[in-house]
């Protein structure tokens, strides 16, 4: 995106409040994300985190319940969901939320499509690399957070990764040289 011209952002600067307001509002409508981002933090006063958080929980536990035929549907959902946990993200700015979100996903799609993930063969293989790859990102997310929440994460990110090294996803925890116990 080019940078405004110095003149322009002077010209921007001496208009009418009621003008720029008026402009202003007009703009921040065609950015879903940004408007959702002010009412959060304008209008919530970011008190409603938990309460973001929680939905994401609800709608992944409603999703893992979904009856899916391959690994290929349970990827497409986790990708959907992991989509909802980004915007949860740009919205709130919320990194803990995010690492605990996308956590919770992935355990809760093990427990309820081990079956599926299981083993590895062409019909779970891209599963399989998109789980490894995800697991790979929470551990990155959760090691940049403050060491005080690390002890939060432990008993879940171990469960994870168990799954990851004994099921379908294997191959890839090895190529990515994933650990098998995640320590503080």
């Amino acid at each position: 995106m080019p940078a405004l011209d110095p003149d322009l952002k002077k010209a921007i600067v001496r208009m009418p409040v009621a003008e720029k307001d008026k402009l202003l509002l007009r703009l921040i409508t065609k950015d879903p994300i940004l408007t959702e981002r002010l009412q959060f933090e304008l209008v919530e006063h970011k008190e409603t985190i938990d309460e973001r958080r929680d939905s994401i929980r609800q709608f992944i536990d409603r999703t893992a319940r979904l009856k899916q035929d391959s690994a290929g549907w349970v990827m497409m959902d986790m990708r959907a969901i992991s989509g909802y946990i980004s915007r949860h993200l740009k919205v709130t700015k919320d990194k803990y939320g995010e690492a605990e979100l996308m956590l919770y996903m992935l355990n809760t799609f093990f427990d309820h499509h081990l079956d599926l993930l299981r083993h590895h063969n062409s019909r779970t293989d891209k599963a399989a690399e998109y789980i490894a790859k995800r697991t790979d990102q929470v551990l990155k997310k959760v090691s940049k957070l403050d060491p005080d929440y690390h002890i939060e994460f432990a008993g879940d990110i171990n469960k994870l990764l168990q799954r990851v090294h004994h099921n379908a996803p294997a191959h890839y925890a090895r190529q990515l040289d994933l650990p098998r116990e995640w320590t503080m």
